[in-house]
Formats: structure tokens, C-alpha cells, sequence
């Protein structure tokens, strides 16, 4: 148990340094190609930091273990939107958000959610509906990418326009210093994960439980590592873009994959508690990014929801 402990604060060191190379990265590269910090967050950085959650559902299916996947996926979205979001909007005190997240971003986050329930309903998750979340983020990345190009908002196409006259060369290492960070979060998540899990087991906690709160929550510490880092460099729109991004991410793509490699079973446990927990969450996410603005007390207020959440699952409350 000392030794895994011993791993575990290692892990999140490397987790640590990693996201501030990636953040510091994708922001100069954002800044070279004249994208918004938004667009920054909710495609490179929320599919770099969602590896360690596609890695380990991946793994879990092919070691005969697919129980854990759903429960990982949905308790890690449960955990960006309450925990992530409400750390951010602390530190950050408010948080404003120029880009216009209500036309598609926050329907295909509601839509994401709303479908992945009704595919997990009947406890299995088969690759033919796995093959059809796959085109459902292959159409939102699309989208993110013809909104750049043809921005319906006023704020954000001045914005656009405004990182478009700010466009900077960047070295060649940036790029190395991008995948570098990948890399790092990938090797530390993943060391991070069976530390976490070492640990949960020796305290003798079930899978399902294991999977909704203690991988799910080391699966989330690059999100949460590349957020913190996003707000003290002054790039909050990074911090939302990589929640929403990850979310819609790990609903649509972490599941279409893992599926494609066997059926994944989804435990009791996640359809009673984890599944009514992650819809809760979206529509609150959704109330109060309407005025495109969060405040600190609506952070610690997610924060309550989190903690009211592991304490139910864990059986503290």
C-alpha cells in the first residue's frame, strides 16, 4: 500500500509538468493558426487529455473486464462537470465565455448524454451502436472546425479575426513539446489509474464503485491539471472548451472505440445512480453557462453536488 501510495504522488507530479508543456503548446499552436482559446480546448486538448480514459476502456474490454469502461466514462464526465468546472471557477473567481456555446455545443453535450443513456439502458453496449457514436463525433469535430471557418456570432468572428491578426510563427519544438506533454499524460495517467485502483481494491471497494469515483477520477487529472494550468496562464475558454470537448468526447468516441473491440457490459450500479447523476450535471452545465458567465459560487455549488456524489457511492452518506 506505501509503495502504491508513493506511486500515486509521483504520477500526479508527471501529470502535472506534463499538462502545463501541453497547455503551454496547444496554446501557441492556437495562437500560430489564428484559432480561439475555445476551439483549442474543445478539440486538441480535450482529446489529448481524454487518452488515459480511451486507453484504459480499451484495455478493460480486452482483458474481459468491459464493466469497468462505462462506469469510467460516466463517472469521469460526472467528475468534469462537477468537480473540474467547479475547482476552475473557483480559482478563476468568474469565468466569462466569449464563444457561442448554446447553438451546437451544448445541444450535442445534452445530445451526447441523452444517447449514450438510452444505449446503455438494456446493460450492453454493442459495436454496432459504438459505430454510430463514432459518426456522431465525427460530425461535432466537423462542425467545430466549419464554425471557425464560418462563425454565426459576432463576439467570436471579431475574435477570430483579432487572433488572426495576432498570428505568430511558432519553433518546431512546439510541436515536440505538444506531443511530449501527450505523452507525459498518458504514461502518468496511466501509472496514476493502477495506483488508484491498487488502492481502492485493498480497501476491498466493488468494480463498479472502483470504475464511477476512483478511476474515473484519476482518468480526469489531465483535465483537471490542464485546466488549473489554462486559468493561471489567463486562457479560461481553454478550461470550458476541454470539459465540454471531453465530455461529448468520452460519451461519443471513448465509447465507440472500446465497443469495437467487444461488448461492453454496463453494471447495475452505473444505470441507478452514476447515469441519473451525469444528466443532473449536464442540464446544470447548461443553466448556468446561458449567460456565458460562471461565478465562484456556482463553483462551490458544484463542488457540494461531487461530494454528495462520491459519498453516496462510496456509502459514506
Amino acid at each position: 500500500m506505501a509503495i502504491l501510495a508513493i506511486v500515486f504522488i509521483i504520477s500526479a507530479l508527471i501529470l502535472a509538468k506534463s499538462a502545463d508543456y501541453f497547455t503551454d503548446a496547444a496554446a501557441k499552436i492556437g495562437k500560430a493558426l489564428g484559432a480561439p482559446p475555445f476551439i483549442i480546448g474543445v478539440t486538441v486538448v480535450a482529446i489529448g487529455t481524454s487518452l488515459p480514459e480511451l486507453v484504459s476502456s480499451i484495455v478493460a474490454v480486452t482483458r474481459g473486464a468491459s464493466e469497468i469502461v462505462a462506469g469510467n466514462i460516466i463517472g469521469a464526465n460526472i467528475a468534469s462537470i462537477f468537480f473540474i468546472l467547479g475547482i476552475v471557477v473557483i480559482l478563476g473567481r468568474k469565468v466569462k465565455i466569449d464563444y457561442d456555446i448554446i447553438s451546437v455545443d451544448l445541444p450535442f453535450l445534452l445530445g451526447s448524454a441523452l444517447l449514450l443513456t438510452f444505449a446503455v439502458w438494456d446493460k450492453e453496449f454493442t459495436w454496432t451502436e459504438g459505430a454510430l457514436f463514432l459518426v456522431g463525433i465525427v460530425v461535432y469535430l466537423a462542425y467545430t472546425v466549419y464554425s471557425e471557418k464560418n462563425p454565426k456570432d459576432m463576439r467570436i468572428e471579431k475574435q477570430i479575426k483579432r487572433e488572426g491578426q495576432r498570428k505568430k510563427k511558432f519553433e518546431p519544438q512546439t510541436i515536440l513539446k505538444l506531443a511530449g506533454g501527450g505523452f507525459g499524460i498518458y504514461i502518468g495517467a496511466t501509472s496514476l489509474v493502477d495506483s488508484v485502483v491498487g488502492l481502492a481494491e485493498g480497501l476491498h471497494i466493488g468494480t463498479g464503485i472502483i470504475a464511477m469515483t476512483a478511476v474515473a477520477i484519476g482518468t480526469t487529472l489531465p483535465e483537471l491539471f490542464v485546466s488549473i494550468a489554462a486559468v493561471r496562464k489567463g486562457n479560461p475558454e481553454i478550461a470550458i472548451g476541454n470539459i465540454i470537448g471531453s465530455n461529448i468526447f468520452n460519451s461519443l468516441g471513448i465509447m465507440g472505440a472500446a465497443s469495437l473491440f467487444g461488448t461492453i457490459i454496463v453494471p447495475a450500479s452505473v444505470l441507478t445512480f452514476g447515469i441519473p447523476m451525469l444528466l443532473a450535471g449536464t442540464l446544470l452545465f447548461i443553466f448556468i453557462t446561458d449567460d456565458r458567465e460562471i461565478t465562484a459560487w456556482e463553483g462551490w455549488l458544484l463542488i457540494i453536488f461531487y461530494t454528495f456524489f462520491i459519498g453516496k457511492t462510496l456509502g459514506i452518506i
